[in-house]
């Protein structure tokens, strides 16, 4: 019996169709519908596991469209014909872009990584909705768009409705709250410290008591931030602070 269901977003019937045989040869995937447009879409997304979007619809494009049933389809694979609307894909949390006309390897790829993906949520959560989690961060900069690998950022800070990515030596501006990019992390890697910084547990060396409950958290790069009282669980849930009197 087929595990996964997988709903086709696209206003081009030969693309449809493609979608269709490719799928067909996968026997842990299940055609759960084929969309001409958005409108369809938004009806069909609850009995989704995978979306496979075009980005160029009639009547919203790709993006408005994961908008509009954000939490019903826990992972979205956007194609288009060319490679502009990248960026946008991985700001909008989609799991995958690909690049018509589908190359048949490339997209069995896709397919087995998302697959894979969901299968680790299930076992770990026990059949909860899916927590997306990207591997890398499309950044424009200066023109271009810079892939930001997750593994590769220290910590992030907030500045309005922007936040600054410190990589290493590097810095990356995006576009997007501290709220909504700590619920597009992985909360087992990255947490959040303090009202405007988020850090990857894999850079701290150490954390000092500071005052009125709050720490010093020492990164390997030797930055120092504040976590304070209110932020204490999230670390005390990972075991980081198992060593401190409270």
């Amino acid at each position: 019996m087929p595990a996964f269901r997988v709903l086709t977003v696209d206003d081009d019937a030969a693309a449809r169709k493609c979608l269709r045989e490719l799928l067909s040869l996968d026997a842990e995937c299940e055609l759960a519908g084929e969309c001409s447009n958005g409108a369809e879409a938004i009806y069909a997304a609850g009995r989704a596991d995978i979306m496979v979007v075009e980005v160029e619809l009639s009547d919203m494009d790709g993006f408005e469209l994961v908008r509009r049933v954000s939490g019903m389809v826990p992972l979205v694979i956007f194609t288009a014909r060319h490679a502009e609307y990248a960026a946008r894909a991985f700001e909008a949390h989609g799991f995958d872009y690909l690049i018509k006309p589908l190359a048949e390897a490339r997209f069995h790829d896709s397919l087995s990584r998302a697959k894979a993906q969901i299968m680790r949520d299930r076992t770990t959560s026990r059949g909860a909705r899916l927590f997306q989690t990207p591997r890398r961060i499309a950044i424009r900069k200066s023109g271009r768009v810079i892939f930001v690998m997750i593994e590769e950022i220290d910590w992030i800070e907030a500045a309005d409705n922007y936040v600054s990515l410190h990589c290493g030596g590097e810095t990356h501006i995006l576009r997007e709250t501290i709220r909504e990019m700590e619920e597009r992390l992985d909360p087992a890697r990255f947490v959040r410290v303090h009202r405007s910084a988020i850090v990857n547990m894999d850079r701290i060396k150490e954390l000092q008591p500071w005052f009125r409950g709050d720490y010093r958290v020492i990164l390997q790069d030797g930055t120092v931030l504040t976590l304070t009282k209110n932020h204490r669980e999230k670390l005390d849930s990972q075991l980081l602070l198992g060593s401190f009197a409270r």
